[in-house]
């Protein structure tokens, strides 16, 4: 008989002593051949330091210069503290899978890293969504940029992208916490996500199936809709633009924006909303998200930008000064 979505500690307390209840989970990792183990292990490795050093990096500059205290930067730094954490929610768990024959997570545990994984997932959507509102009012609105996008602004843009988070990662673990899970345990995924751990479920899936549509749909939906529109108007008063450099520069800028945008969003999209695709294909659309865009957010954003290598000039020539006195 299933017990539909009663909680999981009730369900302990009325069938104990029959050792039936998942207590960890095994992570089965992006592959089960042998030989692709070790090649793999160095790809993300390697993915996972660029992605730090460059993240970190970003961050501390940002912070060691007065100059980039505007709302871009303001926005850039949120977003590079987000790619860093939720990609060191993901990345360890996965290298862990290359070279143990056994990856296991315990039962609190995985729910810990579902939640921070989701958290910082979409605080990603919509800090990217700010970004794109603050790309909209520099362009379309430049002599009230500062007044439109004042630090109380800026603020409560970032406040309100953490705190649909948090909303949204509360509603899936809150879900997921429901649920029982019997003797099955292992997660056909590298990490603990949504629709890995509905398989395992021994009771009915129902509700949350019908969570993961509304609330991934809203944060999809939400800021692909507002990033759509801002660059509508943002494309309109380029094409106004009379210089060839002027329109050429911002036209440069949108592609990186959208490039990224695309590669998140669309990934994101196709993991959580194709039911009828298989886990090695979710597999890999996840990879990007996880893995790859937080590695190229800083080069997009931030290496192709003259102000950020004026900054990182100056720290550098402020370091070897040092070191010679």
């Amino acid at each position: 008989m299933k017990y539909f979505c009663l909680p999981r500690f009730s369900m302990i307390s009325m069938l104990t002593g029959n050792g039936s209840f998942v207590t960890e989970f095994v992570l089965a990792g992006l592959t089960d051949r042998p030989e692709l183990q070790l090649p793999l292990f160095y790809l993300f490795l390697i993915i996972y330091t660029v992605t730090v050093v460059g993240n970190l990096g970003l961050i501390i500059l940002i912070g060691l210069n007065p100059h980039l205290y505007t709302p871009m930067y303001y926005f850039l730094f949120n977003l590079s503290f987000i790619d860093l954490c939720y990609s060191s929610v993901s990345s360890p768990k996965m290298l862990m899978n290359f070279v143990f024959e056994k990856n296991s997570i315990s039962y609190e545990g995985c729910m810990t890293q579902l939640f921070f994984f989701l958290f910082f997932v979409i605080s990603e959507c919509y800090m990217l969504t700010s970004m794109a509102y603050d790309r909209y009012v520099a362009i379309c609105n430049p002599l009230l940029y500062k007044v439109t996008m004042s630090p109380q602004v800026c603020t409560m843009l970032s406040f309100a992208s953490y705190g649909m988070a948090f909303a949204g990662a509360s509603a899936h673990t809150g879900c997921m916490l429901r649920l029982t899970f019997c003797n099955a345990n292992v997660i056909n995924f590298y990490l603990c996500d949504i629709l890995p751990l509905l398989q395992l479920s021994c009771t009915s899936t129902y509700v949350n199936e019908v969570v993961v549509l509304i609330v991934v749909g809203i944060n999809i939906t939400v800021p692909s809709f507002t990033i759509l529109i801002s660059y509508v108007f943002i494309l309109a008063n380029i094409l106004n633009i009379k210089s060839t450099q002027g329109r050429s520069k911002a036209f440069s800028t949108c592609s990186s924006h959208i490039m990224a945008i695309s590669l998140f969003f669309g990934s994101g999209a196709f993991m959580y909303l194709n039911h009828s695709g298989s886990m090695d294909q979710g597999k890999i659309s996840s990879v990007f998200y996880t893995n790859v865009v937080p590695m190229f957010n800083p080069l997009i954003y931030s290496l192709r930008n003259k102000d950020v290598k004026i900054a990182l000039k100056k720290v550098m020539m402020r370091v070897h000064s040092r070191s010679i006195s």
